[in-house]
């Protein structure tokens, strides 16, 4: 074939195709189209710290080219959004995900690593991916495939290119665990049986980081404790110098920790060895959570993962008594605002449904947190801790476009994150 007639039948395959790369998947590419312009308008703006009424935003390609007076805001060319009655606020973040998991009521966890098969998973998974978008929720931190690889490596690339819909991803890939400390379990302990994490012990902690990092972890997932006492009780998983060779190992290779823990003791390990986030803390004292804001290490209460297995459990929220683990899980909350902790929202979505994400900053305000640094926690604290504060999580200029715009004010009630009017991101409207 001529090669111009070779070029013509390529051009009449691309514009019949219709498919681009996301604006993600664009970045640093330069690129031949327009750049999309628009002036958000709505009744006020929520940048991450402050609101401010009759603001508007202006979005070109895929950032913030202006926010603030509507008066001060200039857009030649920019087509209009009206919102009237909304609040516009960064997208939502979500600090701790499992989008290769789905809600244990339906099916549980043991269930879902020892048989589903990795196609079922991972094409569910695309499935999650859009709802938690389309719930507001543009930045996730997804810890741990439990049991599916690197399959969230995957999914990340899927995301950054355009061939799904979803939020933004930080991946931690298999995460890691002691030996003989997690599932599932209930097999022969003459079967190999593969496991929800990656198990390693001593220097191979070493191997085992740097693996799962060259393998496209952007943090490192640590379970610090977990149920292996002999009696099934929750107790330390690996030794002060093992913890401390995680963390070591990991910040030589820029990658931040985080910790799976519940105990006092498991917490302290991992704030000593210098773990960035403490995940669940169900068992946290004062003293620990003092050690924590001493530390700057930021908690990630997943209030909501108690909340909805309680209720597969058989508990019937607002009708009966609160069981202890839920009581115990507001006491900490409490301890750990009252010691001045950072407190960044991730919700343990997996083991609810994906969409559902507000749920947990409905449930840090019922146990006692200000709407205002609910969504505050969702949106900037969310991006410092994960280190994404200069490209997201604040209405700033010259940040990327992930913007939602909810029906009310949702620092004055939370319940407004669940009227979602539209939802940006890249500068691209995705609902």
């Amino acid at each position: 074939m001529h090669k111009r007639a070779a070029m013509a039948v390529l051009a009449l395959v691309l514009s019949m195709s219709g498919s681009r790369p996301s604006a993600e998947g664009m970045q640093g590419r330069g690129g031949g189209q327009p750049e999309s312009a628009w002036l958000l308008k709505p009744a006020r703006v929520f940048d991450g710290e402050s609101m401010h009424e009759a603001w508007v935003v202006l979005v070109r390609g895929a950032r913030i080219e202006a926010v603030g007076p509507a008066t001060n805001v200039s857009a030649p060319g920019a087509t209009t959004i009206d919102l009237p009655g909304t609040t516009i606020l960064p997208g939502l973040m979500d600090a701790h995900s499992h989008v290769l998991l789905h809600p244990y009521n339906e099916t549980p966890w043991n269930d879902q690593v020892a048989h589903e098969t990795l196609a079922l998973r991972i094409a569910r998974a695309t499935v999650s991916l859009k709802a938690t978008l389309d719930a507001g929720f543009t930045t996730i931190r997804d810890l741990g495939t439990e049991g599916a690889g690197y399959s969230d490596v995957g999914l990340k690339q899927a995301v950054q290119l355009g061939v799904i819909q979803g939020p933004r991803m930080l991946v931690t890939t298999r995460a890691i665990i002691a030996t003989g400390t997690y599932g599932p379990k209930g097999y022969p302990a003459e079967w190999e049986v593969p496991q929800g994490a990656e198990e390693a012990d001593g220097n191979n902690l070493i191997r085992v980081v740097r693996d799962q990092a060259g393998k496209g972890a952007d943090w490192i997932k640590v379970y610090g404790d977990y149920r292996a006492g002999p009696r099934g009780e929750t107790m330390p998983t690996f030794s002060q110098d093992e913890m401390n060779l995680i963390v070591a190992t990991a910040k030589s290779i820029g990658r931040p920790v985080a910790v799976h823990a519940s105990t006092p003791e498991g917490m302290r390990r991992a704030i000593l060895a210098g773990a960035e986030t403490i995940e669940h803390g169900d068992g946290g004292t004062p003293d620990v959570f003092k050690l924590m804001a001493e530390r700057n290490v930021a908690f990630v209460p997943t209030v909501a993962a108690g909340d909805a297995t309680s209720q597969y459990a058989g508990w019937k929220k607002g009708t009966d008594a609160e069981p202890a683990g839920i009581r115990r899980k507001r006491e900490t909350f409490k301890m750990a605002m009252n010691a001045g902790v950072t407190i960044a929202s991730g919700s343990d979505v997996g083991v609810f449904t994906h969409g559902d994400n507000a749920r947990e900053l409905e449930i840090m305000v019922a146990y006692g947190m200000k709407p205002v640094d609910a969504v505050k926690s969702a949106t900037s604290v969310d991006a410092k801790v994960m280190h994404l504060e200069t490209q997201v999580g604040r209405v700033a200029t010259g940040l990327f476009a992930d913007l939602i715009a909810v029906e009310g004010d949702p620092t004055a009630d939370i319940s407004a994150l669940r009227k979602i009017k539209l939802v940006m991101k890249n500068g691209q409207r995705v609902k």
